[in-house]
C-alpha cells in the first residue's frame, strides 16, 4: 500500500527497522533510568514508594513509547510537525484557564488519572516545528532577517504562555533549545548579537513583572550566605551535602544532609546533591561520563542523516537533553540560579520521563531513516 512518499526509495520494514536501531543509545539509557531508580529507592530511607517504582513503571512505559515512535517513518514526523506543536499550544492556553496550581505555579492540567504537565510537551513540540520549518529553507534564506520573523513567533508565543504559569525554567528551556536550533540552522551571529543586546536592555523591565520569589532566587544566587535560613537555604544545604560527600561518598542509603531532610526536594530538582552524596565525586563524574557517552551518540546520529529535517530534529533533542543536564547539576553546584528543570531520567516526575522518552524515539527514528530524502512537502526528492 502506498503511503504517498514516493517510490524511488525501498520501504523498510519492521524487522529492518529494529535491527537499524541504536542499541548501545537504549542500553545507555536503561543504566541511567537504574541509577535514577535506586537514587529515588535511597531517596525513600530504602522503600520503593513512593518514588522508585512508579519510577520504574514510567520508564517502561517510557520504552514502550520510544519504540513506537523510533519505528514510524520520519517523513510522517515531518507532515505532524504543526499538528504536534498546535496541540501543545492548545494545552498550555488550557493550563491557563483551568490549570491545577502547586507549589505557587499553575502548571499541570487534570485530565482524569492523569496529570500533564503541558510546558514539558512543549520543549519537543518546538524542536520538531522549527526542524520542520529550517528543512524548507536554504542556507542563505535562513540568514535573512524577513525568515527569522515566524520562527520567533513559534518561539515567544509558547515561552511567553510558560512564563505566566510562571515557570522560569521551562521558559529558559525552551529559549535556549531554540537559539540552539537557529545557530544550527545557519542564524548570523551578528543576529544572536543584536537580539542580545536587546534582551539586556529589556532587563530592568522583565524585573518588574518578576514574582517576589523569583527575584529572591536571583539576588540568593549572587550571594547566598545572605539569608542562610531563608532564600539562600536550598542551595546552601546542596553545597554542604555536596562538599560531605568527599571524593568516594559516604555510601548507598548513607547520606546524612538527604536522609536527615536537610535537603530540599531530593527527589527531583535536588537528587544530583543526594547522589553526589552518597557515591562522591567519583560517582558524580561517572553518571557525567555516561550523559557525555548519550551526547555523543545523539550527535552521531543526527550528523550521519541525509536530510535536513532529520539532522535538526536530532540535534534539537540532543540540545535539549544538555540543557537539562547542564542546568540542573551547574544550579545544585551554586553556579546558576534555582529554577525548576529535572536531571534527566534521574528526577522523580512523569511528564519530563515521557516527554524524555518520546524525544529519544524521535532521535532513533532519525537513525533508522537517516538515508530518507525529504522534499519540502514531505515526500521523496526526484
Amino acid at each position: 500500500m502506498s503511503l504517498g512518499f514516493g517510490n524511488r526509495q525501498r520501504e523498510l520494514g519492521w524487522r529492518d527497522k529494529l535491527a537499524a536501531i541504536n542499541w548501545g543509545l537504549v542500553t545507555l539509557l536503561t543504566v541511567i533510568a537504574a541509577i535514577g531508580c535506586s537514587v529515588l529507592y535511597s531517596a525513600a530511607n530504602g522503600h520503593g514508594d513512593p518514588w522508585a517504582n512508579a519510577s520504574m513503571v514510567r520508564f517502561g512505559v517510557g520504552l514502550v513509547l520510544m519504540f513506537a515512535v523510533a519505528l514510524v517513518d520520519l517523513r510522517v514526523w515531518y507532515r505532524l510537525a504543526y499538528p504536534i506543536y498546535g496541540v501543545g499550544l492548545v494545552l498550555l492556553f488550557l493550563v491557563d484557564l483551568r490549570g491545577v496550581r502547586g507549589l505557587g505555579a499553575q502548571r499541570w492540567l487534570e485530565l482524569g488519572p492523569v496529570s500533564l504537565q503541558p510546558s514539558e510537551l512543549m520543549k519537543i513540540g518546538l524542536v520538531i516545528v522549527l526542524a520542520h520549518y529550517f528543512h524548507g529553507r536554504t542556507l542563505e534564506q535562513a540568514g535573512k532577517p524577513l525568515h527569522l520573523i515566524v520562527p520567533t513567533l513559534l518561539v515567544l508565543v509558547p515561552a511567553a504562555l510558560v512564563l505566566k504559569q510562571p515557570d522560569l525554567g521551562t521558559a529558559m528551556m525552551l529559549g535556549l533549545g531554540a537559539i540552539s536550533l537557529f545557530f544550527l540552522a545557519g542564524v548570523r551571529l551578528w543576529m544572536f548579537a543584536l537580539g542580545g543586546l536587546g534582551m539586556a536592555a529589556m532587563v530592568p523591565i522583565a524585573w518588574r513583572f518578576l514574582r517576589p520569589y523569583q527575584k529572591n532566587r536571583l539576588l540568593t544566587f549572587l550571594n547566598p550566605e545572605n539569608d542562610n535560613l531563608g532564600a539562600g537555604y536550598h542551595i546552601m544545604q546542596s553545597e554542604i551535602a555536596l562538599g560531605s560527600g568527599g571524593m568516594w561518598g559516604k555510601g548507598f542509603l548513607q547520606g546524612t544532609q538527604s536522609h536527615l531532610d536537610f535537603l530540599p526536594e531530593k527527589q527531583t530538582d535536588f537528587i544530583f546533591t543526594m547522589f553526589a552524596e552518597e557515591f562522591g565525586m567519583a560517582g558524580g563524574l561517572m553518571l557525567l561520563a555516561l550523559y557525555a557517552m548519550v551526547l555523543a551518540y545523539g550527535f552521531a546520529i543526527a550528523l550521519r542523516c541525509r536530510n535536513q529535517f532529520g539532522r535538526l530534529l536530532g540535534l534539537g533533542v540532543v540540545c535539549n537533553f544538555f540543557f537539562y543536564v547542564f542546568i540542573n547539576i551547574a544550579m545544585v553546584m551554586g553556579l546558576l540560579p534555582v529554577v525548576g528543570v529535572p536531571l534527566p531520567l534521574i528526577s522523580y516526575g512523569g511528564t519530563a520521563m515521557l516527554t524524555l522518552m518520546f524525544g529519544f524515539g524521535l532521535l532513533l527514528s532519525v537513525s533508522i531513516h537517516r538515508d530518507t530524502i525529504i522534499g519540502h512537502r514531505g515526500a521523496l526528492e526526484p
